[in-house]
C-alpha cells in the first residue's frame, strides 16, 4: 500500500527478491498540472508494468474493499507513503501490517519527516519499520536503521537514500517474518519529542530574522519541493539551493543586495544567504548567474510575514 516513488523502491525490491506480491492499494487517479490532466501514482503505473492487480479505494471503510482484500488471502500488508488505515484494515492479514517511516521513530512521527529533520539541523536520521495500531507511527519497532545527514544535503538528496534504505529494510522485515523472527519493541516515549507535521505553502516562508545556520538548513529542507520561499514587491521567489556567506552581525535583517550579474545575498540575524538557484513565480528554476542575465533586481528589503 503506497502512493510515490518512495514507495515504488519497496515494492520493487520486493519483486526482484521473488516475493508474491499479490496486489497493490494506492491513490486513486488525479488531475494534475496546469493542463489538469489525470496522472497516475508512481506505484500504480509500476504495478501495472508488472501486471499486478491495482485496487484504488477511496472509502478504505467499504464493504466491497474489505472483502476484495480477503479475497487475495495475503499474509501481510506493508505500507509505504499511503493513508492512514482503519482497524478493519490492519488486523485483517495473519501476520499483521507493518508500515516503513522515513525517521528514527519516536522521533519525526507525521508526514513530513525528512523535511522536519533537515529544517532542525539534525545530524543523524534513518528508517523504521513498525506495526501498525490505533494511533499515528506509534506502533512497536521491528527494525531500524540510522543514516547520516550531510551538511548538503536538501530534503530531495536524503529522500533518494532513505528510499534504497527503507527498501531494503522492507525486505528484511518480510524475510524476517517469513523465518518467525518478528521482532516487537514498543516504542518509548521521550520527553523531547520532535513532530514532523505536514507542511504546507504558508509554512514555507523565510523568516531572515533568524540565524544563517537556520535559515540555510530551513531552505534545504525544503529543497526541492515544497520550496522555501520570499517575495520581493509582491512576486513569490522559490530558493532551492544556497550557501552561507561569513558571520557579521546585519543591522537590518531582510535587506537584499545584488551585482546583478552574478550574486544574490539576503541578510540574516548574522551574516548573509547567498542564493545559489531559484525559481521567480511562473518561471523555471534557474541559477543566480542565468537568472540575472535576463532579470535584475533593486536592493532593497524582502517582504517579511503578512
Amino acid at each position: 500500500m503506497g502512493t510515490p516513488d518512495f514507495a515504488v523502491a519497496s515494492l520493487e525490491v520486493l519483486i526482484n527478491h521473488g516475493k508474491q506480491v499479490v496486489a497493490v492499494v494506492t491513490a486513486v487517479d488525479k488531475a494534475q498540472g496546469r493542463g489538469k490532466k489525470i496522472k497516475s501514482s508512481a506505484v500504480k503505473k509500476y504495478a501495472t508494468s508488472l501486471n499486478i492487480p491495482v485496487l484504488q479505494p477511496s472509502n478504505l471503510k467499504s464493504e466491497d474493499l474489505l472483502e476484495e482484500l480477503a479475497s487475495f488471502k495475503a499474509d501481510v500488508f506493508i505500507v509505504v507513503a499511503f493513508r492512514m488505515l482503519p482497524k478493519l484494515v490492519w488486523d485483517m492479514p495473519k501476520a499483521g501490517t507493518f508500515n516503513l517511516h522515513a525517521s528514527l521513530l519516536p522521533q519525526y512521527r507525521g508526514a513530513a519527516p525528512i523535511n522536519w529533520a533537515i529544517i532542525n539541523g539534525e545530524k543523524t536520521t534513518g528508517v523504521t519499520t513498525f506495526r501498525i495500531n490505533d494511533n499515528i507511527d506509534t506502533g512497536d519497532i521491528m527494525f531500524q536503521e540510522e543514516e547520516d545527514i550531510l551538511a548538503s544535503d536538501t530534503a530531495g538528496t536524503l529522500h533518494g537514500r532513505l528510499m534504497k534504505k527503507g527498501a531494503g529494510l522492507v525486505l528484511k522485515t518480510i524475510n524476517s517474518i517469513e523465518n518467525g523472527h518478528i521482532p516487537s519493541i514498543p516504542q518509548r516515549e521521550r520527553t523531547h519529542l520532535q513532530p514532523a507535521p505536514k507542511i504546507y505553502k504558508n509554512d514555507c516562508q523565510i523568516d531572515f530574522q533568524k540565524s544563517t545556520e537556520q535559515v540555510y538548513n530551513f531552505i534545504r529542507g525544503l529543497s526541492p519541493y515544497p520550496g522555501a520561499w520570499f517575495k520581493i514587491r509582491g512576486m513569490v521567489f522559490r530558493v532551492l539551493l544556497a550557501l552561507v556567506e561569513k558571520n557579521e552581525l546585519i543591522s537590518t535583517p531582510g535587506i537584499l543586495r545584488t551585482d546583478n550579474q552574478s550574486y544574490i545575498q539576503i541578510g540574516c540575524s548574522d551574516g548573509w544567504i547567498s542564493i545559489q538557484e531559484l525559481q521567480m513565480q511562473g518561471k523555471r528554476a534557474m541559477s543566480t548567474s542565468e537568472f540575472l542575465r535576463g532579470n535584475s533586481l533593486e536592493t532593497g528589503m524582502v517582504q517579511d510575514h503578512d
